[in-house]
């Protein structure tokens, strides 16, 4: 055996005890994200993502699913990737120093509510530890995903899923699993809303029915044709041409949202 092949090997199996370790310790805290992004995300909320390097590729990835789709048809949700705009990162960058580079962004995007999700396979990124004091203070919830504890990320989140590997390729490896597992818990999270939307929708359609006047039994009688293909209509509805659910009171403006310094 050669030792590019024994180095392969070491690689692939670094990442099965990564996976392991996560499928064994993870997955409720995974679901647990993608069941509060499904009742944060309908309703207006936001997701802000950010990373540097491979993390930054993985930001982009995440919000990419969110913004496009996972698997299903279903609507698109508000989801930004902070690298991904790169006339701010050089524009921050050049004007306020490298630290500075997600901070400055997130107090720009980030509202009350929202979800700051920051990856590092460090945890000690001086911009990212910078950006997880700014949205904690502006009143996010901050999520961080790192390698191995402890690290100082783990301390400004409100909550960390740390892979347990010292090497930087698995750990980001492990991560791109676990954003699958986040998109695809938020995608069963919006079905099931989506499927209480129809059959509520149903309700509906089987109450006026039974209200409905002589007259209109009539009329009913006469278009029941045209009553049996518009209810047909109703049950095939894609689920991504539902109505979206609306925030309980208006987001505030730029101009009178208030932060902590």
């Amino acid at each position: 055996m050669t030792d590019t092949l024994r180095a392969a090997q070491a690689h692939c199996q670094s990442l099965q005890d990564a996976v392991a370790h996560l499928r064994d310790n993870g997955l409720e805290q995974i679901t647990a994200w993608g069941r509060h992004l499904a009742a944060t995300l309908p309703v207006g909320g936001r997701l802000i993502a950010a990373g540097n390097g491979g993390s930054a590729a993985q930001a982009q990835h995440l919000t990419a699913e969110l913004v496009g789709r996972y698997r299903r048809e279903r609507p698109a949700y508000s989801a930004i990737a902070l690298p991904a705009d790169t006339s701010s990162l050089t524009a921050i960058g050049n004007d306020y120093g490298f630290e500075e580079l997600y901070a400055r962004q997130v107090a720009a995007h980030g509202r009350p509510g929202d979800v700051l999700v920051l990856m590092s396979t460090s945890g000690r990124s001086p911009n990212l530890l910078a950006a997880a004091d700014t949205g904690r203070a502006a009143g996010l919830r901050v999520w961080a995903m790192t390698g191995p504890r402890p690290n100082p990320l783990t301390l400004r989140a409100h909550d960390t899923l740390c892979i347990a590997s010292g090497t930087t390729a698995t750990v980001q490896e492990a991560h791109l699993v676990a954003l699958h597992l986040l998109c695809e818990t938020f995608d069963h999270e919006t079905l099931d809303h989506d499927h209480e939307t129809l059959d509520h929708a149903h309700d509906l359609l089987g109450h006026e029915t039974l209200t409905t006047g002589t007259a209109d039994h009539e009329i009913l009688d006469h278009g029941h044709e045209t009553l049996t293909t518009d209810t047909a209509d109703l049950v095939t509805t894609r689920r991504h041409d539902l109505p979206r659910a609306q925030p309980h009171a208006p987001r505030p403006s730029r101009a009178t949202d208030r932060r902590c310094p």
